[in-house]
């Protein structure tokens, strides 16, 4: 792992490099992004970055975790699914996100996936990541369970993942097609897929 910032200045000087860092691999690839790209981009000096990382690969596994953080920023509401409202407000600030200026974007977990998936090193790292993101999934269904709003048979995992598979896909759709469709009609069949297993209301 990378050398904790322990001062403002310097959390603020690691985050710029990382903020920097995934602006550029989101645009360019990893392969394609190199740390001297990276320190001209963001001004800072190799001693600055070599303070926090030690090579590239500490880079990248901070940048994967860097983009979790953002992905989770954007979807507020994530962390505060208690009720089928939620998810479905959930399902409308997601699309609100992908309907805004340069939507719909790429998913950053989705573009070093695709370059990084059969990678052994950070193709584990990148699956965390999206298990993290789906926890969240799981812990608002587990709460619909655990108030009998959720059938005692559904598997609050595996329909967290297929919402992440529906969600995954629709992105890409939607990306390459500039078109919020895609991911709209994903979303909403992974909710009425999970609400077949809805009881009451």
């Amino acid at each position: 792992m990378a050398t904790q910032a322990v001062t403002d200045q310097g959390k603020r000087t690691r985050d710029s490099i990382l903020g920097t860092a995934s602006q550029l691999i989101y645009a360019n690839g990893v392969a394609a992004t190199s740390l001297d790209k990276i320190l001209a981009a963001c001004g800072a000096g190799k001693s600055q970055m070599y303070h926090y990382f030690k090579n590239k690969q500490q880079m990248v596994e901070a940048v994967i975790e860097y983009d979790l953080e953002r992905i989770l920023a954007n979807q507020p509401l994530i962390g505060e699914l208690r009720t089928w409202e939620n998810f479905d407000q959930w399902v409308e600030d997601l699309l609100d996100l992908h309907r805004g200026p340069g939507g719909p974007s790429a998913c950053p977990l989705g573009n070093l996936t695709g370059e990084l998936g059969s990678d052994s090193t950070y193709a584990p790292l990148i699956d965390k990541a999206y298990r993290t993101w789906e926890s969240y999934l799981a812990r608002g269904l587990t709460l619909l369970q655990d108030k009998g709003e959720l059938a005692a048979d559904a598997d609050p995992g595996r329909l967290a993942q297929a919402t992440m598979a529906c969600l995954q896909g629709g992105l890409l759709l939607s990306h390459i097609r500039r078109d919020i469709i895609p991911l709209s009609d994903a979303l909403h069949i992974a909710l009425e897929s999970l609400k077949r297993h809805r009881v009451g209301g």
